[in-house]
């Protein structure tokens, strides 16, 4: 298999490609929470989001949907008019093409009648009329057919609508601290970075994984191999019997439909990496690495119509997830803080509208149960409307505290997509009255490595250079303590 990277932005650590800002320790420390009333949404009608992708909406509340783009801050405002020109002009060539589909049924008639009476020239006439007709009507459906690709593509550029509840904001220096959990660790003595003590305990060979892939791969060795192990068996266990998700086992390659349906393409088609079969160029692009487990757990479902008694649907899977983050700061230099290929376990409902943002607050806490039981201090962060991901309503990310960095290191982002995602992948539940819905989805990072990798080496280094194991993860490990 040959891979071949595209070039892209950074796209973090979520689902949901989004600018980070590099993290300023002084202003990270001085940084103070603020306390935050999060209302549920108590019903459908309540969101107009339940039809971001729906014309309807674009139709009927056109400026809602311009004010809730502009928002974001990316100009997405501006599509809308172009959008609803193409729809104009495909519901204007159907209602031109049902005019005359009607006219060429009564011209039929008329022929029919026509050849009883024998009046045989008249009919000739009338069958001269329906094939022009004819002709009409496939000149206006392949123009509907054009215009309706034309809105199509457009639709398929647009990012959700922020919740109406998300604080207002243009970068992630806007983002509200719901909480801080735990305090920052007190060392007595000058912490070192998670490079200095993967080196000293032979954790991670950075030279040798450059030369087998180069920048942005990591080589895990000896220890710092069955720590990585450890933490991904830790975090499934954990969400399968406490949290009672469904663990499964993707595949590692998806197609696009998936990677559209889950709002990564077309967007951020550069940032992925694709798959060429041998060295056939023409198969490049039918298959694509991973970037997320969402990516295919969310697809799970698509194109089908559930019972409303199969909801909720919890699902967890680990995956390696693959990057191209050319030319994004950090890639290129040694360390694990971004990487072309880091481990996650990802979590995925499936639930009704109505449960949609209570099943969120529920998912932030599995992912913050994580931390608590690796003894971790983090802090919980409301991202505002310009710092969003493309297909999030509303979104937290979970940063925890890494004393060798000086900083805070995201390691979840928990987003509910209400029916975004849905409509995309033409996701459906039928009600018990037979209503047909869209669910809503969400995702969250239950969590990402290696940045959980760096907060629990660097948080629990001691004196000595070696690395205490928190109690959760001892009988993983079958050790207390990480030494040279």
């Amino acid at each position: 298999m040959a891979i071949l990277p595209e070039s892209g932005r950074d796209p973090g650590l979520t689902a949901h490609p989004r600018t980070r800002r590099v993290p300023d320790p002084k202003a990270d420390f001085a940084r103070r929470p603020i306390h935050l009333r999060v209302t549920p949404c108590e019903s459908p009608a309540d969101s107009l989001n339940s039809g971001v992708l729906d014309i309807k909406l674009i139709r009927e509340k056109t400026d809602f949907v311009r004010a809730r783009l502009a928002t974001r801050g990316a100009g997405d405002e501006v599509k809308i008019d172009e959008l609803l020109k193409w729809d104009e002009q495909r519901r204007k060539s159907l209602a031109e093409v049902e005019t005359l589909k009607s006219l060429r049924n009564r011209v039929s008639k008329e022929i029919g009648a026509l050849m009883g009476q024998k009046k045989l020239a008249e009919a000739e006439a009338k069958k001269a009329e329906t094939k022009h007709l004819g002709e009409q009507i496939a000149g206006l459906d392949k123009q509907a057919a054009e215009a309706e690709a034309a809105r199509d593509a457009l639709m398929l550029q647009l990012p959700n609508l922020p919740q109406e509840t998300i604080p207002l904001g243009k970068s992630a220096e806007d983002n509200p601290v719901v909480r801080l959990v735990g305090e920052k660790i007190t060392q007595a003595f000058k912490p070192k970075t998670h490079v200095e003590l993967c080196e000293s305990l032979k954790l991670v060979d950075f030279a040798r994984a450059a030369k087998l892939s180069g920048s942005g791969f990591l080589l895990y060795t000896h220890w710092g191999a069955r720590l990585e192990r450890a933490l991904i068996q830790f975090l499934l266990d954990l969400h399968t019997t406490e949290h009672h998700y469904i663990e499964v086992s993707p595949p590692f390659m998806v197609g696009e439909h998936c990677l559209v349906g889950v709002g990564q393409f077309p967007k951020f088609k550069d940032q992925y990496y694709g798959v060429a079969e041998g060295d056939d160029p023409k198969n490049l692009g039918k298959l694509y690495l991973v970037p997320t487990a969402e990516t295919p757990v969310a697809n799970i479902h698509r194109e089908e119509i559930l019972a409303e008694r199969q909801l909720p649907i919890n699902y967890c899977a680990y995956t390696p997830c693959f990057r191209g983050e050319a030319g994004a700061a950090g890639v290129g230099t040694r360390g694990m803080i971004r990487v072309h290929q880091f481990d996650k376990v990802e979590l995925i409902k499936i639930v009704k509208p109505e449960n949609g943002y209570d099943e969120l607050e529920k998912m932030v806490g599995n992912a913050e149960k994580v931390l608590q039981l690796l003894e971790l201090h983090y802090r919980v962060i409301l991202l505002c409307t310009g710092d969003m991901g493309f297909g999030s309503a509303k979104t937290y990310d979970l940063e925890v505290w890494a004393p060798g960095q000086g900083s805070y290191l995201e390691v979840s982002s928990c987003s509910n997509c209400e029916d975004f995602q849905a409509r995309r992948m033409n996701l459906r539940f039928k009600t018990e009255a037979g209503e047909n819905k869209f669910p809503h989805v969400l995702n969250g990072s239950g969590t990402a490595l290696a940045r959980l990798f760096v907060a629990l080496l660097e948080t629990h280094q001691q004196p000595d250079g070696s690395v205490k194991i928190p109690a959760a993860l001892q009988p993983y490990l079958k050790t207390d303590c990480l030494q040279a």
